[in-house]
């Protein structure tokens, strides 16, 4: 494993002030570097030899081309010591093939879109990964923490963007079912009392994937008085087991497959169709007005109307 002053050397970077000082950083090291010209991100890790099992993951993941092209992109790189506190079999099992998706989603979340000296990463709360989930920035007495893992050195240059080394993996959080986000975002109150009356929580909260057309509490308000109430009784169980399938398509489905393909069969049995309506995109009448929010096993479109089946 190189010293924080070989990798320094080897790259031209240099602490950020927010970190504590080191006696291996001399002025001559930025000196040296800046006489020749940085490689992609790919080609600095490649070089510094510190960085051999990251390679290799952003290898296996087919992520090269991506963090070889224009950028610009800032790289929180964990160390091969980094990933060596994540054991061989965990390592092993993120290599394999069948994994891929997996072990994207973890390199993606050390990525940031844009090029992020030190200055600006300590000067942020937080920064949204390309995995989607928002890293967590810390600076306190012992130095600078990206989602609890310490930056052991800053600012190294690359051709199209910028690297930050790390000292840990960082795992992102995992992913919200798709009814865990429906119960987050605050919206879906009465869709979640018709799923549980209709009992459908645990297919909803099952591996999926599913789709899922969200009506929110005001699309539900929409519906004639005491439409909702007598769907809650448990004589109607069948009947709202299938207006609320009606709103469900199998697999993952974002608006752009949905409006190329036009129609989907849903759970229900019936298909549902997709349009381009003044602009927005509508399924059977009512509007998407939110779209492709990520589930742990699926996706959510928000909808401002209840749509029924024939």
């Amino acid at each position: 494993m190189k010293t924080l002053s070989t990798i320094l050397a080897t790259f031209g970077g240099a602490l950020a002030v927010a970190l504590p000082a080191q006696d291996s950083v001399k002025p001559k090291v930025a000196e040296a570097s800046a006489q020749r010209p940085a490689g992609t991100i790919v080609e600095v890790a490649v070089g510094a030899g510190s960085f051999k099992t990251l390679v290799a993951a952003v290898k296996a993941a087919g992520l090269v081309d991506a963090l070889s092209g224009d950028g610009p992109l800032t790289v929180f790189a964990p160390t091969d010591e980094a990933f060596a506190k994540l054991g061989d079999d965990t390592i092993a099992s993120l290599l394999k093939p069948e994994n891929k998706a997996k072990l994207i989603e973890v390199l993606t979340y050390h990525v940031v879109p844009g090029k992020l000296p030190a200055a600006k990463v300590v000067g942020a709360k937080s920064l949204t990964s390309l995995a989607g989930p928002a890293l967590s920035i810390e600076a306190g007495d012992d130095g600078v923490r990206v989602s609890g893992a310490r930056v052991v050195a800053t600012d190294v240059a690359a051709k199209n963007g910028v690297i930050h080394v790390i000292d840990t993996v960082m795992l992102p959080p995992a992913a919200p079912t798709i009814v865990e986000l429906a119960a987050k975002a605050g919206k879906f109150n009465t869709l979640l009392a018709a799923a549980k009356a209709a009992g459908l929580v645990e297919a909803l909260n099952g591996d999926g994937p599913l789709t899922v057309f969200a009506p929110t509490d005001e699309a539900f308000a929409k519906l004639p008085a005491g439409t909702v109430e007598s769907l809650l009784k448990p004589e109607n169980k069948a009947k709202l087991a299938a207006i609320l399938t009606f709103h469900v398509v199998p697999g993952n489905v974002d608006a752009r497959t949905a409006i190329t393909a036009g129609k989907a069969k849903t759970l229900q049995g019936q298909e549902v169709e997709f349009a381009i309506t003044d602009g927005q995109m509508t399924v059977q009448g009512a509007r998407v007005i939110g779209n492709d929010l990520s589930a742990k096993n699926g996706m959510v479109h928000v909808i401002d109307a209840v749509i029924l089946p024939n």
